[in-house]
Formats: structure tokens, C-alpha cells, sequence
């Protein structure tokens, strides 16, 4: 709809969702550096209400350029949000990281799966700006939902706890935090991106195959919000993930091998990455007690494993383009979940009990 309204090229119409994703990772370390100076909660309202009022101007923006502009905007607001929740967990349940953390993975995979069902009928026909207003007015009630749920007036950090803490560089934890945030990443991605296509190229219909995609989410979005509830409680994060890692290299190796009972492969591959998902998001808890370290670990999980994760869809499709069917491509999620596996293993207890050592202070905002 909106490339037919603006006549946008699919190359520009692309940066529309290029750039938020750009922006998770490039963007995150500057969380824990504007969390120190406001705390985290006021924070985290900042990034809310950039994100809700840039949206409500993009479904006014009359030219391409403000379009481009405000998606950035957006962009920011997601990309500087994205280590904060983990300090939030880290100062206020640090005894459940899992259930913390799973709250918030729960909100964002329950939000992409609402949005994306909803967009369509929200235009009434072909009135896609009535469906940007909408969606941004639910991010005003967000909003509103944050700041009466968890106060900002108290929030702000005083003396030693309003400094920023360095991104752990030299950390290998930290560094395989990045990969298995990027790892999974591939996948969700990849598997989101080509999946359908896929399914198609093998004889199905595009109805059919998009409808593997969405019992992907479906489920992936049930076991998001569902895992947390007990892995606190039930085993070791490392063997925690180690099932769950398997399991997505059986069903992509049944995709591959085996694709006719698609509905099984993608019913496993839903839980395991839905297992994945929040329990790599709640390692930067698991590595450091400090909520500044955990906001720096978790800004470099994010800046380094997005990255990466956008290169996933394009080496998939461009292995597509150079072999003519999806074949290579799918045996290359099959290789990114082994390795998955294999940083699952590096997980040892003791690796996670000497965590990540709280790195020099970065600034001192006044």
C-alpha cells in the first residue's frame, strides 16, 4: 500500500524496516548511558514516547524523505530501549531474571505478532496511515501503562549509581553472549524471511506457506511467555538451552530432509526458538549482579548479535540466487543451529558464576 501510495522503489520501501532493525544494534549502547544519568525507568519512558510520537508523525508524513526520517526516529527509540529492561530486572527482581526478562520478551514478540495481524484490516481498504496513527496510539497507552505501573518520579540514580559502565570488549563471555544472541537471530530471522518461500518452491500454495509461518509465531510466541514462568527453577540455563538448541536442528534438519510433515518441524521449531529467545536475553543477568554491567552486557549482546542477524536473510537469499532453490540455504540454518549447540556448551556453570567483572567507569553525568 504504501510504496503503490508514494510510488516507492522495493529498494526504499526496504529502509522501512531495515532501519529499525539497524537501529536494535547500533543503537543499544547508548542505553545504559542515558539510563545512568536519568535511571532506567525514566529512561525506558523516554525511548517509549519517542517511539509513540515519531509513529503518530509518520502517519502524517506527507514525502518519502519525512517518512525515512521519522522511521529512524522509531529506530532510535527501539535501539536505545533495548538493554534497559534487563537493568530494570536486574534492580527490581534480580531472584527471577528469567521471569523478568521473559515478561519483556513476551511483550515484544506479543506486540510484532498483534501488530503485524492487525495492520491490514486497520487500513479499512488502503488507508495505511490510519494503521501507523493506530498502532502508535497503542504505544501512547504503553506509555501511560509504564508510568503508572512503575513511577519515574523517584527513579533517578544518585551519586556512584549515575555512571555509565563500559561496554565489556574484552570479555569473552560477553563475546559469546553476541554470538548466541546472533546465532538465534539468524535463524528467527532467516527462518522468517524464507521459510514460505521455501515451501512454495516445493509445490505449495503461498496461502499454505504463510501459514507455516504463522503457526511458527503462534507457538514461538506461547512458549516465549510460558518458559520463563518456570526456568528459574527447572535445570541449568546452560542445559536449559542445550535441549532447546537441539530441538531446532532436528526440525531444520526435517525441513530439509523430510519437508512433508511441515506442520511437526515447525511446531518444534516454534518452541525451541521460543525457549531460545528469552533465555538468551536473560544471560546478561545470569552474568553479572550489577545493574550497569548488565545493561553494558546486554548493549553489546545487542549491538554485536543484530548485526549479525542482518546478514542472515541476504547470505540466505543470495545462496538461494546462486544455486536456483532453497536447498543450500536451508542447509546453512541447519549448520547455524550446530553451531548454536556448540556455544550452548561453552555455558559452564563456572562460566556464568565469574560473569563478567564490572569494567571502568565510562562518564560521570553531572
Amino acid at each position: 500500500m504504501i510504496r503503490a501510495d508514494l510510488d516507492l522503489p522495493a529498494s526504499i520501501a526496504g529502509l522501512l524496516t531495515t532501519i529499525p532493525v539497524l537501529c536494535m544494534g547500533l543503537m543499544a549502547p547508548f542505553g545504559p548511558r542515558i539510563a545512568a544519568r536519568l535511571g532506567p525507568e525514566r529512561a525506558f519512558a523516554a525511548c517509549l514516547a519517542a517511539i509513540a510520537g515519531f509513529g503518530v508523525l509518520r502517519a502524517v508524513t506527507p514525502s518519502v524523505p519525512l517518512l525515512l526520517a521519522v522511521t529512524l526516529g522509531i529506530g532510535i527509540g527501539i535501539g536505545v530501549a533495548g538493554a534497559i529492561p534487563s537493568m530494570i530486572v536486574a534492580r527490581r527482581i534480580p531472584t527471577r531474571p528469567a521471569l523478568g526478562t521473559g515478561a519483556y520478551a513476551g511483550g515484544i514478540v506479543a506486540g510484532s505478532t498483534i501488530a503485524a495481524a492487525v495492520a491490514v484490516p486497520l487500513a479499512f481498504g488502503d488507508d495505511w496511515q490510519r494503521t501507523f496513527l493506530l498502532v502508535s496510539l497503542g504505544s501512547i497507552v504503553a506509555l501511560v501503562a509504564w508510568l503508572a505501573l512503575v513511577g519515574v518520579r523517584n527513579s533517578r540514580p544518585s551519586g556512584g549509581a549515575r555512571r555509565a559502565i563500559r561496554l565489556p570488549w574484552a570479555s569473552s563471555t560477553a563475546w559469546l553472549l553476541v554470538l548466541l544472541f546472533g546465532l538465534q537471530s539468524i535463524l528467527y530471522y532467516g527462518i522468517v524471511a524464507w521459510l514460505p518461500n521455501a515451501y512454495v518452491e516445493r509445490g505449495w500454495s503461498t496461502a499454505d506457506a504463510g501459514a507455516l509461518l504463522a503457526i511458527f509465531n503462534g507457538i514461538g510466541l506461547i512458549t516465549t511467555i510460558g518458559v520463563p514462568l518456570v526456568a528459574d527453577r527447572l535445570g541449568s540455563r546452560r542445559l536449559q538451552l542445550l535441549l532447546a538448541s537441539a530441538a531446532s536442528v532436528i526440525a531444520l534438519l526435517g525441513i530439509t530432509l523430510l519437508p512433508d510433515p511441515a506442520l511437526l518441524w515447525v511446531t518444534i521449531l516454534g518452541l525451541a526458538l521460543g525457549v531460545v529467545f528469552p533465555l538468551v536475553l536473560t544471560l546478561p543477568l545470569d552474568v553479572s549482579d550489577d545493574p550497569g554491567t548488565t545493561g553494558a552486557a546486554a548493549a553489546l549482546m545487542l549491538l554485536g548479535g543484530y548485526l549479525l542477524a542482518a546478514l542472515g536473510p541476504f547470505a540466505l537469499g543470495a545462496a538461494r540466487d546462486a544455486t536456483g532453490d532453497f536447498t543450500v540455504s536451508l542447509w546453512l540454518l541447519v549448520v547455524v543451529a550446530g553451531v548454536m549447540v556448540a556455544a550452548c556448551t561453552l555455558l559452564t556453570p563456572d562460566r556464568l558464576r565469574r560473569g563478567i567483572a564490572r569494567v571502568p567507569v565510562l562518564s560521570s553525568p553531572a
